[in-house]
This record gives structure tokens, C-alpha cells and sequence, in this order.
């Protein structure tokens, strides 16, 4: 059945809601690379995190420009996409050694352009019927989002143990948790199934990780933790490349 789309007027506010929050995602991390500029060497920063977030918009953007009246999905993911392309060269021009470069570039190569670039063939000339192929994409893009959605739910395990939050930086939590709910709202308006799913759980996990925070924010152990947004989101590097290597061939936002 083809998928249906309401009108204008009703999903107009979230529509700006979405895109600056997804703004706001992705200009969160640049004090972080501003530091990488000023200071010109990547230091013990980590790229695979923003390497699948290429990936994960890369995969939106498509699936927006397939899906008939996915301008939105388009023009939003289509901003990431450039955003991460950028953080992703400075990566590579500023790595504090070549064997942090290659390893860059051999994630690039395999996920953000060997991955892609399987989906984009097989569903352009293997796949027939533009239903189908809005069907497969999105499926795709719907595991990914969900993989990466729940890979920052590793750091509760280390609140819970250290009854710290310094590792579960607030504002991460809180913006998986918004921008699950308003692209899960627009799913609901829209009658999209594999944004729905996705950012259903996104909002979800979101709200775990806020409840988590509030029960553990007051710990003395975790009174440091205020300036710790940006290292706890490069501290599960290692995580996500591991679990990258594990999910490349299939793939989760990494989820709205």
C-alpha cells in the first residue's frame, strides 16, 4: 500500500522543531573540534562515532529522497551529512598519527562508502517497485538508528556501578530523548513505520537515561562530572567501533 502523508499544517511545527534540534545534535560537538583546529592533532578523541552517524544520515537522506514528499527527511539529514563529512576531514587532516589516519579512512571506506554504496546498488538495479525499495531502505535505516539509539545506554551500566553520572553527560540523554519523541510524533503524523519504530525507541532509551541521571546526579562521586559532555561521548568510541566491526555488514540512531 502506498504511504500516506498528511498535510502540511499539521506536522509544520514539528518540522522546525525537528531540524533545529537535529541542528543543535550535530553543532553540539564543535567546542570539540574547534579544540582539534586550535590545537591541530585529534588528540585521544575517537572518529568511529561520528563515522556512523555519516552513515546513519547518509541512509535517512536516501531514504528521503526515495520516499514521495520526503523533503523533510532529505533536508534535514542532508545537513548532517555535511556537518559529520566535515568533522570526519578534520579527522583525518588533524589525526595525532598516520596509523589514527588510516584507521579513520578504513572506516570511512568500509561503512560510509562500502556500506552505503551496497545499499544504494542493490535497491537502484536489484530491487523493483518503488514500494519495495522505500520498504528495504527503510528497514535498513531503522536498524541502524536503533543500534545506534541504544549504544549510549552502555554508560548506565557505569552509573549504576560507580553511582556516578560523570560517563552519562545530561544534555546527550536529554537530546536522544527529545528528538526520539518529536521524529516518533512526525512518524505518528505522517503514518511512517520505520521512523516510528526507531525513535519510538529512542525516545524510550532516552527516558531511561534521564531517570538514571536524576537518580544518580546528586552523588558525590559524580560532583565532577559537570564539563564531561563531550569526553563521555568520545569515551564509548572504543565500544562503537567494536560493535561497528560486529554490525558492518548490516549496519543504530546510530538514534532524531
Amino acid at each position: 500500500a502506498p504511504l500516506l502523508h498528511p498535510p502540511f499544517h499539521r506536522v509544520s511545527w514539528l518540522a522546525a522543531a525537528r531540524h533545529e534540534l537535529h541542528s543543535v545534535h550535530h553543532r553540539r560537538h564543535s567546542p570539540t573540534f574547534w579544540r582539534i583546529v586550535r590545537s591541530r592533532s585529534t588528540e585521544d578523541f575517537e572518529a568511529a562515532p561520528y563515522v556512523l552517524t555519516l552513515l546513519n544520515t547518509l541512509l535517512w537522506l536516501y531514504y528521503g529522497l526515495t520516499k514521495p514528499d520526503g523533503l523533510l527527511i532529505a533536508t534535514v539529514n542532508g545537513f548532517g551529512a555535511v556537518m559529520e563529512t566535515i568533522y570526519i576531514a578534520l579527522f583525518l587532516i588533524y589525526a595525532v598519527d598516520n596509523a589514527k589516519r588510516v584507521k579513520t579512512a578504513k572506516l570511512v571506506a568500509v561503512l560510509d562508502i562500502g556500506f552505503f554504496g551496497v545499499v544504494f546498488a542493490a535497491t537502484t538495479f536489484a530491487i523493483g517497485g518503488l514500494d519495495m525499495k522505500i520498504m528495504v531502505i527503510g528497514l535498513i535505516c531503522a536498524c541502524l538508528s536503533v543500534f545506534m539509539y541504544g549504544s549510549p545506554l552502555t554508560a548506565v551500566r557505569t552509573v549504576i556501578a560507580s553511582r556516578s553520572v560523570e560517563y552519562m553527560p545530561f544534555f546527550l540523554s536529554f537530546f536522544l530523548f527529545l528528538n526520539g519523541g518529536v521524529w516518533a510524533t512526525y512518524a505518528i503524523l505522517d503514518k511512517d513505520v520505520f521512523l516510528g519504530v526507531p525513535n519510538g525507541i529512542g525516545c524510550f532509551l532516552g527516558g531511561i537515561q534521564l531517570v538514571i541521571y536524576a537518580i544518580y546526579r546528586n552523588s558525590k562521586v559524580g560532583s565532577q562530572s559537570h564539563d564531561s559532555d563531550e569526553a563521555a561521548y568520545d569515551a564509548s568510541a572504543s565500544l562503537l567501533s567494536s560493535e561497528a566491526g560486529r554490525h558492518g555488514q548490516n549496519d543504530v540512531s546510530a538514534r532524531v
